[in-house]
């Protein structure tokens, strides 16, 4: 029989996080939190790998396809394909539901002093406190629920207004624009003083006010004389008469400035003559110049290409260059490596090494491989300066490491010939060693599934502090490690 699918969890389940964890009146517990957004559950779902996540969370983590569980890798017990998250792959979990929906809870709302159980604080109250704070939706301030109405009506800039006078509706921060243009806006007449004119009467009422003044209509050319709207007449100015005597003079004038008109015109002729003459130098020099721009532009295309070229050999020689130092690695690599299953591994700059390490900028570092026979197993040293595990700080750790080697099949596994480990006296008197013969159920010792296998060897290998003391294994800032691998039954 086919498993059923779970069905889609409703919209109401779907569009919110978790709740905030403040709403908790009790202790606050783990296994109440989700393990994406951290919050309190909501509408739980419980993955295949058994974590926990809010319905809305999952959805989110889940809607661009598969996903690794952050929680399954932060607890380091991630495993395919129980770990990945997938749409299908997670269940309502109605247990841990209603435990949820069970716990004390307040309001987070500060003022608020609703209490109650988180079941009743979404139902009935998380999104009808009257102390929730919302943003107005005019102008985006922060105003409580309680306070929405008071603030549309008293407070909000972007609130509209009806005109008192035209009834026209306008934002409250427009009120001065719009008083400067209402047409029922009240004026006062500044000649009879009537008060309360509708704008869109006021130009009616000055033609006809008596008293209303206005300049005269010759003001343009001198007259500073104020006059009623209703008597002014031409007889008021005495510049009309001057007027006229001021326009036969310019008549006069225009009639000479003609004659000059013509005379220039004759001037403007022998211009144009020279005009021509010029502009036929001008197309020749502007022939002369578009060729040699031409020749200009197929010389800088011959630059670029040669930039081009240039650039492409810089880069192929430099790809060259690393191949080289590749190169010069493996051979230096091959120079250190021994096919006999001992190995001498010379440490130089041994006081800025350790220093490194004591700073964590160089914890651990590796010798080159060496090997058992040709086609013998792979293997390498792992040392930590200033000591690893139990000998952090203490002593100085020095670890075997079989690696993954070419001709593993050919190998029998696991890997069990017994491991000597020395540090040499420098002097040939007292080599201070250490010996293991393997323990065949580790995983240090199957046939590697990666680059190398995990480290086996000794943590307390050698006191610091009888390397601090005078001491014939330092010698010129140098020390050398030993490795010997118990050939027998190979």
């Amino acid at each position: 029989m086919a498993t059923q699918e779970p069905s889609p969890p409703s919209s109401m389940e779907s569009n919110k996080p978790g709740f905030p964890k403040t709403i908790l009146a009790n202790k606050l517990e783990d296994k109440h939190l989700c393990n994406c957004c951290h919050n309190l559950l909501r509408r739980p779902f419980q993955a295949q790998c058994g974590h926990r996540f809010c319905s809305y969370c999952f959805n989110m983590t889940v809607r661009d396809g598969p996903q690794k569980c952050n929680a399954c890798i932060k607890e380091d017990i991630f495993e395919e394909p129980t770990s990945i998250l997938k749409q299908g792959c997670a269940f309502p979990d109605n247990a841990a539901r209603r435990e949820v929906e069970n716990l004390s809870a307040v309001c987070i709302n500060e003022g608020c002093t609703w209490k109650g159980n988180i079941k009743e604080y979404e139902l009935s109250h998380e999104e009808k406190c009257e102390y929730m704070i919302i943003p107005c939706p005019s102008c985006k301030e922060q105003i409580r629920f309680n306070e929405q109405e008071r603030h549309n009506e008293r407070e909000c800039p972007e609130r509209t207004l009806n005109c008192k006078y035209c009834k026209e509706p306008f934002h409250f921060k427009n009120i001065k624009a719009h008083d400067e243009i209402c047409p029922k806006y009240p004026m006062i007449c500044e000649g009879c003083a009537k008060k309360k004119i509708p704008r869109e009467k006021y130009v009616d009422h000055i033609k006809f006010c008596s008293k209303f003044r206005t300049p005269c209509r010759f003001h343009v050319v001198g007259c500073d004389m104020s006059v009623s709207s209703c008597i002014i007449s031409s007889e008021l100015c005495s510049v009309g008469a001057a007027l006229e005597l001021q326009l036969h003079s310019e008549k006069t004038k225009v009639a000479e400035l003609g004659r000059r008109c013509t005379d220039l015109e004759v001037k403007v002729g022998t211009f144009e003559n020279v005009v021509c003459v010029l502009n036929r130098e001008v197309e020749r020099f502007t022939t002369t110049m578009e060729a040699g721009n031409r020749q200009h532009r197929l010389d800088q295309d011959k630059i670029e290409a040669l930039s081009n070229k240039v650039r492409q050999l810089e880069r192929t020689v430099g790809l060259k260059d690393l191949t080289v130092a590749e190169m010069e690695g493996r051979l230096r690599e091959m120079s250190a490596t021994t096919f006999d299953g001992v190995f001498v591994w010379r440490i130089s700059d041994f006081t800025k090494k350790r220093q490194d390490a004591i700073a964590g900028r160089a914890p651990a570092m590796f010798s080159p491989a060496f090997y058992t026979s040709k086609y013998g197993y792979k293997m390498c040293l792992r040392i930590y300066l200033n000591g690893d595990g139990t000998g952090r700080g203490s002593h100085l750790s020095l670890f075997f490491v079989v690696m993954r080697g070419l001709s593993d099949a050919l190998l029998k596994w696991p890997f069990n010939q017994k491991v000597t480990l020395m540090l040499l006296d420098q002097s040939s008197r007292e080599h201070i060693i250490d010996a293991f013969r393997p323990d065949i159920t580790s995983s240090s010792f199957q046939r590697p599934v990666s680059e190398m296998n995990i480290a086996s060897g000794c943590p307390l290998f050698c006191p610091l502090s009888k390397l601090d003391a005078k001491n014939s294994y330092i010698r010129d800032d140098i020390i050398f490690i030993k490795a010997i691998v118990d050939l027998t039954g190979l």
